[in-house]
């Protein structure tokens, strides 16, 4: 990796709200702190190398969003010893729609963002590391 710099790393305030998740992505190898006065967050890998999967992963756990509640076991006929995610139509759907969005954002890496922000916007990197330098 080249050498920490202003332009390349990021410090956030102490009562920055994204300070937890700075520290997530830290825990997961994303991003490395820095020391110092000129101290901050870094990638700690290039672009290529981190999916979109992996930042919200390591931001949100590896949970599913959708989690079953079961509450067909509640309602008429419903029994304690049947696992109702395997039949519940509602399960089954949100299971299949968590997999599409998972192998989309495993699809899409930090490199890729970046490409199509500069394409579509070629002033926005500059000012968003204007705007975080001024942070």
């Amino acid at each position: 990796m080249e050498k920490p710099s202003r332009r390349r790393s990021w410090r956030p305030s102490t009562t920055c709200p994204r300070r937890k998740q700075l520290q997530a992505l830290a825990r997961a190898g994303i991003v490395t702190s820095i020391s110092g006065p000129r101290g901050g967050f870094r990638l700690a890998r290039s672009p290529r190398d981190v999916t979109v999967l992996d930042v919200v992963t390591a931001i949100e756990g590896p949970r599913e969003a959708f989690r079953c509640q079961q509450i067909l076991r509640r309602g008429p006929g419903g029994r304690e010893n049947v696992d109702y995610r395997k039949a519940c139509v509602v399960s089954q759907t949100m299971g299949r729609a968590e997999l599409a969005w998972r192998r989309e954002l495993a699809s899409q890496t930090l490199a890729d963002i970046q490409a199509t922000v500069e394409q579509r916007a070629p002033g926005t990197p500059d000012a968003t590391r204007r705007h975080l330098a001024g942070l």
